[in-house]
């Protein structure tokens, strides 16, 4: 253990994963983010801490588990002339879950906005969330850890890199999680990014490899230009102070 705190390769390499975990975690947090605004205001700290405790302990659990991580990529069966594995099988039904849930989200949007507001009272229960939070982190965790093992040998340093991420994810994770739920348009955008990512993962089940810098690319692209309209927006909004109207003779 002495040995690899002394290692400027394994810092390298921790600091590298750390970074890498943190850029995969947003869709994490952003979907979590989502799903907790359903809940009480009073819980949904709890439930977003609570998810991305799970989040850490599953990627952790699948950490030690290498072996079977591994064994995922063996042929399962065959679909026209594809082949599909166990890793494939899990990419392509929590793609397929997270486009469905992304799309139910913007339809319950749209509904509470122009309907009779049935979309919008919909409250989800505690258990629930944490059930659909879990399905999304199994997903993520397995497309993380696999990138993680590409990168680097040791299993220790992928775990000190994941419990890094999740703690600096828990950081900004409540402040994030406050902006989306104030900011109506980011929210419509993070559940686009969101359909995307589910579609890049189903994909990705079917052996079509999409880099994932174009996606964030995108999205980073596209948050920017939302921040600039927000800003525009608070500008226009100003009130406009109003002057006496004027008297003729005066």
């Amino acid at each position: 253990m002495l040995e690899l705190l002394t290692d400027p390769q394994a810092w390298i390499a921790f600091a590298t994963l750390t970074a890498l975990e943190l850029v995969l975690g947003i869709d994490n947090i952003i979907f979590i983010s989502i799903l907790v605004d359903k809940l009480p205001p009073e819980r949904r700290e709890f439930a977003r801490r609570l998810g991305l405790l799970m989040a850490m302990f599953m990627r952790i659990g699948l950490l030690l588990v290498l072996a079977w991580i591994v064994g995922l990529v063996a042929p399962l069966f065959t679909v026209v002339g594809q082949e599909i594995s166990g890793r494939d099988l899990i990419l392509i039904l929590g793609g397929l879950f997270l486009i469905y849930k992304s799309t139910t989200e913007i339809h319950q949007s749209m509904e509470g906005e122009h309907g009779d507001d049935k979309g919008s009272a919909v409250k989800a229960t505690f258990a629930s969330v944490i059930m659909q939070i879990m399905i999304v982190d199994l997903v993520f965790s397995l497309d993380s850890i696999i990138t993680a093992v590409g990168m680097v040998d040791d299993v220790r340093v992928m775990i000190a890199a994941v419990i890094a991420s999740v703690l600096l994810m828990m950081l900004f994770a409540g402040a994030i999680g406050r902006f989306v739920s104030a900011h109506p348009t980011i929210k419509m955008l993070a559940l686009s990014f969101l359909v995307v990512v589910g579609v890049v993962l189903v994909a990705e089940g079917f052996d079509n490899h999409v880099p994932k810098g174009y996606v964030y690319f995108a999205m980073a692209f596209s948050v920017v230009v939302e921040m600039l309209n927000i800003r525009m927006r608070k500008k226009t909004a100003k009130p406009v102070e109003l002057r006496p109207p004027h008297m003729p003779g005066s």
